[in-house]
């Protein structure tokens, strides 16, 4: 990556970047938060979630995949945008079947944390209620499909950070699931608790047994701070 230093504006703010970024690293690294779900750093970016739509010089953009230029004006944060990402986090919501009360993931899950951060208390969209299998054959991980939203998280990390490919998909549009890589359900797979694919769910699809309440509901990471703090320390509730 050049040490060259380029700028951006973003929301009438010109912040500087380096190219070889991304938007959202460069937006990141300058303090301003951008929405994101399937983006986790260390993995390349999949670009499939869309929460980090934003507008550059007028066109709809993924910020995880876009890499900078000089020049770019960027719209982030607008009524229209903030819009679309209520609607997409909304239809996460709606498109499987969670249950925040009862999830041992409540909390600590990116999902519900954006969905605070939105202003979403219910969803608008009819729920669908989808017929999805848990599988609770591995003696130490819980896969439940109910909360799956599809990131591909748990898939990428598991072969660019664990060397393995535990996980990936089958089917297409609404019968698209997460699979695995046994005919045995999970525990036929080389999965391990401690393996980077399971911390890297954002929601609670992928869960290690016997430790969903270790931290108490109330000292969780989101229970006292918005998604996006840690980069908007003063940030408020979009």
């Amino acid at each position: 990556m050049s040490d060259e230093t380029i700028t951006l504006t973003v929301d009438g703010q010109r912040i500087p970047a380096r190219p070889g970024q991304t938007i959202l690293e460069a937006t990141e690294a300058a303090g301003i938060y951008v929405p994101r779900l399937c983006w986790m750093k260390e993995l390349l970016p999949g670009g499939s979630c869309r929460v980090c739509t934003v507008r550059v010089n007028g066109r709809a953009q993924a910020a995880c995949t876009q890499p900078v230029a000089s020049g770019m004006v960027i719209e982030n944060d607008t009524p229209e945008l903030r819009r679309l990402r209520r609607d997409i986090v909304d239809m996460l919501f709606v498109e499987g079947n969670h249950f925040c009360m009862f999830c041992e993931k409540s909390g600590n899950c990116e999902l519900q944390a954006l969905a605070y951060r939105f202003g979403i208390t219910a969803p608008r969209f009819p729920y669908l209620f989808p017929q999805r299998e848990v599988d609770a054959s591995h003696p130490e991980i819980l896969l439940d499909r109910n909360r799956c939203i599809l990131c591909a998280r748990c898939v990428r990390a598991s072969r660019e950070l664990d060397g393995k490919a535990v996980f990936g998909f089958t089917g297409r549009g609404p019968g698209k699931r997460l699979a695995v890589a046994s005919a045995d359900g999970l525990a036929g797979t080389d999965a391990e608790r401690g393996d980077r694919a399971v911390a890297a769910c954002p929601t609670g699809t992928l869960l290690p047994k016997r430790v969903g309440y270790a931290v108490p509901v109330g000292r969780r990471r989101f229970d006292h701070e918005p998604i996006g703090a840690e980069i908007e320390p003063a940030t408020a509730s979009e």
